[in-house]
């Protein structure tokens, strides 16, 4: 009995110094001290447990976008073309008899260029020139028995007949004999030569090529949007390559393409320019300058344009923060750019620390231009 109550007693003690002597430490505090203030909270507050001070202003210098007289100067790149230029060739077959032309020598509109045998062709028409002789002496004797009536009108129109279709023969023979002759359509400087004497030509070889070369062509194009201030007879000015504007050669625009290129957008614009000492070569690549009418636009620096991905933007400066605004650009010079649509008059334009600026931002006004 007594080893029973002692067992009890000592199981006891046991579960009351679990309860009050050995207590469990406390896990989630670490050694049992309070929380840091660090850990407590991580939203919108600092490392001493308070709220995160707001981002100050980016101060920018800004400018106004402001109307400026705009002379729309256009400049393209061109290619001088002979006034006009042929591939010189024969109308019929034969064999060159005669070529009358030395490379880049001068030749005159009608001077003959190159001869073709025509032996059988002269030996034709002489001898349809002999029948021709003898039906009109049969057709004259005809007239006077008709007008007896010891003929017919049949038979007098018969020999009639005849005569006029071998005076048709002569006029055949004739053009076919032309066709041995090549002379030079117009004015102008000869290539070089592609055949010689005793080559036997067809109407698909080229003998030479003549070229005028005073006055030339200028074809240049302009952007599509030009398209409407380019009228025939304004004049433009043209240099060399390798020659500045300064010393600029005059050109009047003569023709205007009817049709917008689809795939460049652009318009193809044709000048005539003087070519008294042949200085101007066809083939030549030319920088063409053309001024059209001064308009009144908007004008802003270049740097406030931000190229992107659907086009150019600008920041603009709105109850102190930066707005983004889509562009259309036109012409610029080495300063300043012209703004076709998306800005107005009177808008505060950032020029500065665009690298930090984004939409939103709060904006601080350094420099106002």
């Amino acid at each position: 009995m007594r080893l029973f109550i002692s067992i009890i007693a000592i199981v006891a003690i046991l579960v009351l110094g679990k309860i009050y002597i050995f207590k469990k430490p406390d896990t989630q505090n670490g050694a049992g001290g309070p929380p840091p203030a660090a850990m407590t909270d991580k939203k919108g507050k600092d490392d001493k447990g308070g709220a995160k001070p707001p981002m100050p202003p980016i101060a920018v210098d800004v400018a106004v976008a402001k109307l400026e007289s705009v002379e729309n100067n256009i400049t393209s790149s061109g290619t001088i073309t002979p006034n006009e230029e042929v591939e010189l060739r024969a109308e019929t077959s034969g064999r060159l008899i005669d070529l009358r032309i030395s490379e880049g020598s001068i030749v005159k509109k009608g001077q003959l260029i190159a001869k073709l045998k025509d032996d059988d062709l002269q030996a034709q028409l002489k001898k349809i020139q002999f029948e021709e002789t003898l039906a009109k002496k049969l057709e004259e004797r005809q007239k006077k028995l008709l007008e007896i009536n010891a003929i017919s009108k049949e038979e007098y129109d018969i020999t009639a007949n005849k005569l006029n279709t071998i005076g048709a023969d002569i006029e055949l023979i004739k053009v076919n004999l032309a066709k041995t002759i090549v002379t030079a359509p117009f004015s102008g400087k000869i290539g070089f030569k592609s055949v010689s004497e005793g080559a036997y030509l067809s109407p698909a070889t080229t003998i030479a090529t003549l070229v005028q070369t005073n006055p030339v062509k200028i074809d240049f194009t302009v952007p599509e949007k030009y398209s409407s201030l380019i009228k025939i007879g304004r004049v433009v000015q043209f240099s060399l390559d390798g020659m500045s504007l300064n010393t600029s050669i005059p050109a009047k625009i003569v023709a205007i393409d009817p049709k917008i290129d689809p795939s460049l957008r652009t318009l193809k614009i044709r000048a005539v320019a003087v070519n008294p000492a042949g200085r101007l070569i066809p083939g030549m690549f030319v920088k063409v300058a053309l001024n059209l009418a001064a308009t009144s636009s908007i004008m802003i620096p270049t740097e406030a344009i931000v190229p992107i991905l659907k086009g150019k933007k600008v920041f603009v400066v709105e109850k102190g923060k930066a707005v983004e605004k889509m562009v259309e650009t036109g012409v610029r010079n080495d300063k300043n750019i012209q703004i076709l649509s998306g800005l107005n008059v009177g808008d505060s334009l950032i020029v500065s620390g665009l690298m930090a600026v984004k939409k939103d931002s709060k904006i601080k006004v350094k420099k106002k231009n």
